[in-house]
């Protein structure tokens, strides 16, 4: 007769729904209430300081998609994003492979990479506004020999530019660690296969590397996508939101609506509009590499 499933003991199962409490009563803390509470002050007018908010249903939402404010710096974050994902992704893995191989040069342009990641964003920011301000370090050269100043800041074309280079720049570290610890996952006998069969570099690379890449190619993706659909601090740094708005990202609008323009309401509803497109974006992302695998090992 077969034997019936065992029972772990009431004390196992105690102690196990025990040690998960402090963790889902942070998560609840710390995510699903903030969550909940954003998405009712969505529907309210309330400006941060009245007792009692009152309530406008979805007014709030319409008024997002109707305010050419909001339309621009989602326009300009969206290009952020974009930009900004794929010369990451581009320039990690392009260093990644550069500096893979195993020698001290190679580990101190690792340490050199990264190194711009561990300093804080607004400290960044100001840094890159010394250098390539009006009266900036570059400038400043380039009028003593005569040039004109380059308007990196001062331009709407050119100080959206000049952010995401900053952007890249910043951030390109985590990507380059990233794809390293990838190409070490990379099965050496598939190479060395490949090899033997007579491909050169770039055809091992695009067809045995880069298909084992491809979760780590996804996390990177998503990573990117939600580090910079959330910009915030270097646009404070950097530009200001200017010149004339050019540089107004979302986050940057809802926190200058929520507390500069006391519309936490309104700046409500943008952040939950921007979790949702986060989230969809993420999950889309993954859908997609998902569907890829599926196609490849059929």
């Amino acid at each position: 007769m077969p034997r019936a499933p065992s029972r772990e003991p009431a004390g196992t199962v105690l102690a196990t729904w025990l040690m998960t409490v402090p963790a889902v009563t942070a998560y609840t803390a710390l995510l699903v209430v903030p969550i909940g509470v954003a998405g009712y002050l969505s529907l309210t007018d309330w400006d941060g300081y009245s007792a009692d908010p009152g309530l406008v249903g979805l007014a709030n939402y319409v008024r997002v998609f109707a305010d050419p404010e909001v339309v621009r710096a989602a326009a300009v974050t969206f290009v952020v994003a974009a930009a900004g994902t794929a010369a990451l992704n581009l320039l990690g893995l392009a260093l990644a492979v550069l500096v893979a191989a195993a020698s001290r040069f190679h580990t101190f342009l690792r340490l050199v990479f990264f190194y711009p990641h561990v300093l804080s964003v607004l400290a960044v920011g100001f840094l890159w506004s010394a250098i390539l301000g009006t009266n900036g370090a570059v400038n400043s050269y380039l009028t003593s020999r005569g040039a004109e100043v380059l308007p990196f800041l001062s331009d709407p074309e050119w100080a959206v530019g000049t952010m995401i280079a900053v952007l890249v720049w910043a951030g390109f570290g985590v990507n380059v660690v990233l794809y390293l610890a990838g190409l070490q996952s990379v099965p050496a006998e598939l190479v060395e296969a490949a090899r033997i069969d007579g491909a050169d570099r770039w055809q091992v690379f695009r067809n045995v590397t880069l298909p084992a890449l491809r979760p780590v190619v996804t996390l990177n993706l998503v990573l990117c996508l939600i580090t910079l659909l959330k910009t915030y601090d270097l646009v404070v740094s950097l530009t200001g939101g200017g010149p004339a708005g050019a540089t107004q990202t979302v986050a940057y609008l809802i926190l200058w609506d929520s507390f500069h323009a006391s519309e936490l309401g309104f700046g409500s509803a943008q952040s939950v509009l921007l979790m949702v497109v986060t989230a969809a974006l993420a999950l889309s992302v993954m859908r997609l590499r998902a569907r890829s695998d599926m196609a490849a090992y059929r």
